[in-house]
């Protein structure tokens, strides 16, 4: 390949990734109910936002011509203390301890039982949001993790502080990212994923898992390379700008400097893929092509002697392997263009240079797919804590709270779910912008390499951009 193919090829990419959404859509927001008078057509919210990333990567290419990111400079801040941290772990207890009881005990409807809102809305997407922005809050309040510590101080005192076994390295990240497919199939694909019972006794199955397996690996071991929660909010923790260090003092850092360290392991770059991939499935499941499509995959499985109910299940399993799939090609393409423009490294060395670069686009798309639901079932909890089991209690005089629609608008809606957007793609350009210069010494050989990481990403925006206006249509 010559070397003005070489220049020209990715930015071609990028032309068709923009011209792809280059047609007036009406847009409708993931969770949104009725479509949104948006001020300016979806085609244009497309260019603009390409038109940012390429404008952001040429100031990059032109302000930004040493590493600013690779060493992660901290100040402490606070210190916590033991009360205050036994006091997180307690009542990450309780909280487990309630769903697992509503969950059992309370009535066997979604909406109306703790577990179900708490499980989805505040667990899976609040506990990103808040890992974001004050670090990585679930190992201080996971209820595994506490009884696992526990356990383990305990077994110290007759078999010495070294755990029973090692953790296998070739295992790597692989568990943790069974379990987050594994959660993104329950919410996904599982026809019975809203049964309150269900839920409960898949948190205690997981529960039980998680202490077993930190009583014979290691605490630390298991958590951050087993736990598929605690492997996936200690990932986007590393975009926060305060970290918590092994002797409880609270650090402020650089923001984006925290994931510059992340060590790929073998499964790591699966699990960055499988956290974009299955969101992005949960946006394009709701879209015009795949209710079109999706009949036709049900039969195909009918046909084979399958029944309605697996039949629809194995027509999205398919559909959420495929998107996972799609994410991992996505950045392979990337890689093996950053690779033909110099050879110096290898192309395996290059996918786990650059891996770090797909975290904040990874959080992107969570926040842009799921702030409406976010914004509004969350309001749930005002009435589900007074009344958890959705028997008619009303234990703090709230029983009565109900959910208002109306705090934000849909075109305000939109707009948040476009920055969002933007902004992990350029955060993610940057960071592929300073590790590149790291790896490649000269900026004008750092800015070549960039050019096909530029496609990815406006790839990836404008993917972002058509599952956000195409949900519902």
């Amino acid at each position: 390949m010559s070397a003005r193919a070489r220049r020209t090829l990715p930015l071609l990419v990028s032309a068709l990734a923009v011209a792809s959404l280059a047609t007036p859509a009406v847009a409708e927001a993931h969770g949104i109910v009725g479509r949104a008078d948006l001020p300016i057509p979806v085609w244009l919210f497309s260019w603009t936002a390409a038109i940012v990333l390429v404008v952001s990567f040429v100031a990059l290419s032109t302000l930004w011509q040493r590493p600013q990111l690779q060493l992660a400079s901290e100040r402490v801040i606070l210190r916590l203390t033991a009360p205050v941290e036994w006091l997180a772990s307690s009542i990450g207890l309780a909280l487990f301890a309630l769903v697992v009881y509503s969950g059992f005990a309370g009535a066997q409807v979604s909406t109306a039982n703790f577990s179900v809102t708490f499980i989805y809305v505040i667990f899976w997407v609040g506990l990103p949001l808040l890992s974001v922005l004050f670090g990585d809050v679930f190992r201080a309040f996971s209820p595994w993790r506490t009884c696992g510590r526990a356990l383990e101080a305990l077994m110290s005192r007759t078999r010495g502080s070294a755990p029973p076994f090692q953790y296998p390295e070739r295992l790597g990240q692989w568990p943790a990212v069974a379990g987050i497919v594994g959660f993104a199939w329950l919410e996904l694909v599982y026809v019975y994923k809203d049964v309150p019972s269900t839920l409960a006794a898949l948190s205690v199955g997981y529960f039980v898992v998680m202490v077993v397996g930190m009583a014979l690996f290691g605490v630390s071991e298991w958590g951050d390379r087993a736990d598929g929660f605690g492997a996936y909010f200690g990932l986007l923790a590393r975009l926060a700008p305060l970290r918590r260090r092994d002797d409880g003092m609270i650090c402020l850092r650089r923001p984006l400097s925290g994931i510059t360290g992340l060590e790929v392991r073998p499964g790591t770059l699966a699990l960055i893929f499988a956290v974009i991939g299955t969101t992005t499935f949960d946006g394009f499941s709701n879209g015009g092509i795949w209710r079109n499509e999706e009949p036709g995959l049900q039969e195909l499985f009918a046909d084979l002697g399958f029944r309605v109910t697996p039949a629809q299940e194995l027509a999205y399993s398919l559909g959420l392997v495929l998107c996972i799939v799609l994410i991992g090609a996505v950045y392979r393409i990337g890689i093996v263009g950053v690779h033909s423009v110099s050879e110096r490294y290898p192309s395996l060395e290059l996918r786990r240079s650059f891996a770090h670069t797909l975290v904040p686009i990874g959080f992107a798309y969570v926040l842009a797919h799921y702030f409406s639901l976010l914004l509004w079932q969350s309001q749930a909890m005002g009435y589900l804590i007074s009344d958890p089991l959705g028997n008619g209690a009303n234990i703090f005089g709230t029983a009565g709270y109900q959910i208002d629609y109306h705090v934000i608008s849909y075109a305000a809606i939109w707009y948040v779910q476009v920055a969002a957007l933007l902004a992990g793609h350029v955060c993610g350009l940057a960071l592929a912008h300073d590790r590149a210069l790291v790896l490649y010494g000269e900026p004008e050989e750092a800015v070549r390499s960039q050019y096909w990481m530029l496609a990815v990403m406006v790839a990836f925006t404008s993917f972002g951009l058509w599952l956000l206006s195409s949900v519902g249509t």
